[in-house]
């Protein structure tokens, strides 16, 4: 950390404790009903997608919406059942927090969410963060990404005179696929709720595809070939189920969430192999839950606890191959207690210590059994000046591991600072800017691996820089009715890359090693208009565009090698991308169209013709009616996926669906 840093990170945390006049946080009582609020000082908004705007989105699982957010990579492996990996301003995919329902989902042993295994018909809202979640109210260990993803699950409400929810959605279509899901609530007392959730799915994964490469640069055809993209199978099962309760000046939650599922790895195409035979079974099973208390006039407590057990199952059968039959476990305890001090109105104070105990058992050859040890302590503070809103943090981590081999701990400090300042007092612009240190922890599989792990791999750091600002205005009597714009320009450094490098002289052995270097530099805008039309139509428009120049500045040894990637974009990261999202609403019927753009890119820092990817787009269509019979609410949709039926790949060598379909018929009581 800087001096200059170090300064202005103290300067901020003393000037905290100048001011002890009043409480932030409030207790009001209107109409018998004791409504509870605490002091929310957003510095920097996050992107986000809920209610119909989500909804309108031709979106399977929770991969596909984020697709629709500025700055945001997807790798797509294909179809229904295929992994699904989410990258953000191209800091990689560890770097990546995803948290559901305020507690994040871990996975000690690669760091990769799959965010496929999370289904869009129990999803609230999905929120993209920058740095980190713009509250200073959580626990530790949500200062302790890159940046961050909030999914957050539909949560029970009812009316006067209801005290059951209850929603059924079957879905069918193109890959044979059936996926009908169940959603009960209930209110057990006034203040206490409870939901299940569940939902089936299973698919053949079947659909045809074209296989066209040819030459970057030329219009030379390599191959052209046309055929059906097979052991993309999936049956899966996903229950969920959770009790909220609200208590005087607080509220808690209980979840239980289950997921299990067989699936065929439908593998690359290389060698001309079209048909691979490897499997892959899934149990993920968590228990978590949470408190909230404003305990007495300016102090409010926060504890959050979960318990998480993941199997995985891989099975190559081919012996042409090599034969593997491997199986993993992991489990998770983890625990956390936040402290928020209301000093003022205006300055907030939040102290959290976390606690994380992470295991992996495994069947391979010579496996050491990792267990990893986490402390977390966070010291933040949050400031409302009017004008100006500023946040400071620092993070604390301690690690201590253990295996069959010698395995070092790690301790490490990480600040973060963002502010945002508002020039215009009846003018909604905000200027925003924030710096980041952060870092991510070499999962199991980078340091204890069969014979590629290096148990002496340090942390992967990333610097984090950003300047923008966000705008809104509302218009009266004018079709245009609202119009939002934020943009942001940002430059981010990723030192100490893990990266995989050749062990000895041979290709087919490889070692982790610390010698990556990445610099990102970035623009992001993003623009949301709602028109109202003539004959009371509806029309939201939202458009997202990025441009990211992502140079891979490691030092290789091999001077040819040196020569080709030095400065090269990164693998899979485009230079520019963006999306369209349109609705249009007229009393029962919704029309959606939404479009998606990924221009050129490379799958190698080797930015050569041999490593060219070409740019994809993709349109969806979807149309839906709502109407009512008695006490029951219909809702008929349809959906048309890659309208123009566009050959393409995410990731190389794994095409993508050409056009299909869905059928959505739901009823909601």
């Amino acid at each position: 950390m800087s001096n200059a840093l170090k300064t202005l990170l103290i300067t901020f945390l003393a000037f905290i404790g100048t001011d002890l006049h009043a409480q932030h946080t409030r207790v009001d009582t209107l109409r018998g009903v004791t409504i509870y609020t605490s002091g929310y000082k957003e510095v920097i908004p996050s992107q986000k997608l809920s209610g119909e705007n989500l909804k309108s989105l031709n979106s399977f699982s929770v991969a596909d919406a984020i697709r629709y957010f500025a700055g945001v990579q997807v790798k797509d492996y294909g179809g229904i059942g295929g992994l699904k990996t989410v990258d953000m301003r191209s800091m990689g995919t560890n770097h990546m927090g995803v948290f559901y329902d305020g507690i994040q989902l871990g996975n000690a042993q690669n760091g990769q969410i799959d965010l496929g295994k999370f289904s869009m018909d129990n999803i609230e809202s999905i929120s993209v963060y920058n740095g980190q979640k713009s509250e200073i109210f959580q626990p530790a260990r949500d200062y302790g990404s890159s940046g961050t993803i909030y999914l957050r699950s539909r949560k029970p409400v009812f009316d006067s005179s209801k005290t059951t929810n209850f929603k059924g959605v079957f879905k069918t279509g193109s890959f044979d696929l059936i996926n009908p899901s169940l959603l009960l609530e209930q209110k057990l007392t006034e203040n206490v709720h409870y939901s299940f959730s569940s939902e089936y799915v299973k698919s053949s994964g079947r659909y045809p595809f074209r296989y066209k490469r040819v030459f970057h640069g030329s219009k030379d055809i390599a191959w052209d070939t046309t055929a059906m993209r097979q052991n993309g199978d999936i049956n899966g099962l996903r229950l969920e189920s959770g009790l909220y309760g609200n208590i005087d000046r607080g509220f808690w939650n209980a979840k239980a969430y289950f997921y299990n599922s067989e699936r065929g790895i439908p593998g690359a195409i290389v060698n001309n192999v079209w048909k691979r035979a490897q499997r892959q079974w899934d149990r993920n099973f968590f228990l978590q839950g949470s408190f909230q208390k404003n305990v007495v006039k300016g102090y409010d407590l926060q504890v959050n606890a979960k318990y998480a057990n993941d199997y995985m199952r891989y099975l190559n059968p081919d012996t042409t191959l090599l034969y593997i039959d491997n199986n993993f476990q992991q489990q998770e305890w983890y625990a956390s207690v936040a402290n928020k001090y209301s000093l003022s109105d205006k300055i907030d104070i939040n102290l959290s210590t976390d606690f994380q105990y992470n295991t992996l058992n495994s069947n391979l050859d010579g496996f050491v059994f990792p267990k990893r040890f986490t402390s977390l302590v966070a010291l933040a503070g949050a400031a409302d000046f009017g004008k100006v809103k500023m946040q400071a943090s620092v993070l604390g981590t301690f690690v201590d591991e253990r295996a069959a081999v010698k395995a070092p701990s790690k301790n490490e400090v990480t600040p973060a600072f963002f502010i945002s300042y508002k020039p215009f007092s009846k003018t909604d612009l905000n200027i925003r800017a924030f710096y980041k240190n952060i870092f991510r922890m070499p999962t199991f599989n980078d340091l204890y691996y069969t014979d590629i792990g290096n148990i002496n791999l340090e942390p992967e750091y990333t610097h984090q820089y950003n300047l923008g600002f966000a705008y809104h205005k509302s218009f009266s009597g004018s079709v245009l009715s609202e119009w939002q714009l934020q943009s942001d320009f940002y430059f981010n450094q990723v030192t100490n890359k893990i990266v995989a490098v050749p062990k000895g002289s041979g290709m087919y052995r490889w070692m982790m090693m610390n010698i990556g270097d990445v610099e990102i530099r970035g623009m992001e805008i993003v623009s949301d208009q709602t028109f109202s039309l003539p004959a009371g139509v509806l029309l939201n428009l939202r458009a997202s565009y990025t441009y990211q120049k992502a140079q891979d500045y490691t030092k290789r040894k091999n001077p040819e090698l040196q020569k080709i990637t030095y400065g090269g974009q990164i693998p899979y990261i485009p230079w520019h991308s963006g999306s369209l999202i349109s609705s249009i609403q007229y009393r029962s019927w919704r029309l959606n169209y939404s479009y998606v753009y990924v221009g050129e890119r490379y799958h190698n820092s080797a930015n050569i013709p041999e490593n060219y990817e070409q740019p994809w787009y993709t349109s969806d269509l979807s149309a839906s009616k709502n109407f009512q019979l008695k006490r029951y609410r219909f809702r008929v949709s349809g959906e048309l996926n890659n309208v123009f039926n566009q050959d393409y790949e995410v990731v190389m060598n794994y095409p993508m669906p050409k056009r299909n379909y869905k059928i959505i018929l739901s009823v909601e009581l």
